[in-house]
């Protein structure tokens, strides 16, 4: 399907309901070049530093983690409706002991802007270059919510992404 460059802005509300479910692809490289994707249910799009940034936490247990940190950048993508049972495959098994792109039959498209590929299969696609990255500081933490999602004291890194480009599919929201 056709794809157009689009604004930061223009589908965010499709973005966040992603995010809720099925849950959005993030996607960066390892050392080697090879693309690792793994499902995201949280992160946010912002204005920081005056430009359009999307924040995305990951867990520093995560192979993803070690491919962001190596690759300065990442994309996040999200699936058409068709689609969306892939995000349970790519959030349940680790890069470190599968190919999930070929596993799940993903096809990885270069951006021209970063190391990490989109995902051709998706239907929006935000390309994002590391510019911050910050540790969660469990002493700042509500202590409700540490309980909650961090029993292990396994943190998440905060990653910074000025987003340099959005492609979209032309017929994005009937595939949604």
């Amino acid at each position: 399907m056709a794809k157009v460059h689009v604004g930061p802005d223009e589908f965010i509300g499709e973005m966040v309901r992603a995010l809720g479910h099925p849950g959005a692809l993030l996607v960066s490289v390892d050392r080697r070049g090879r693309p690792n994707v793994m499902t995201i249910g949280w992160g946010s799009i912002g204005i920081y530093w005056g430009r359009p940034v999307f924040v995305v936490p990951v867990r520093i247990s995560r192979y993803t983690y070690k491919c962001i940190e190596a690759a300065g950048d990442f994309t996040v993508n999200v699936l058409p409706r068709k689609l969306a049972d892939l995000a349970q495959f790519c959030g349940t098994v680790s890069g470190r002991d599968h190919d999930k792109f070929a596993e799940a039959s993903l096809t990885a498209a270069r951006t021209g802007k970063t190391k990490s590929p989109i995902i051709q299969e998706c239907v929006l696609h935000y390309v994002c270059q590391v510019v911050h990255a910050t540790d969660l500081d469990p002493k700042s933490m509500n202590p409700k919510i540490l309980r909650d999602n961090y029993p292990r004291g396994d943190y998440h890194r905060f990653f910074f992404g000025a987003i340099l480009d959005v492609q979209a599919e032309t017929n994005l929201r009937r595939r949604l």
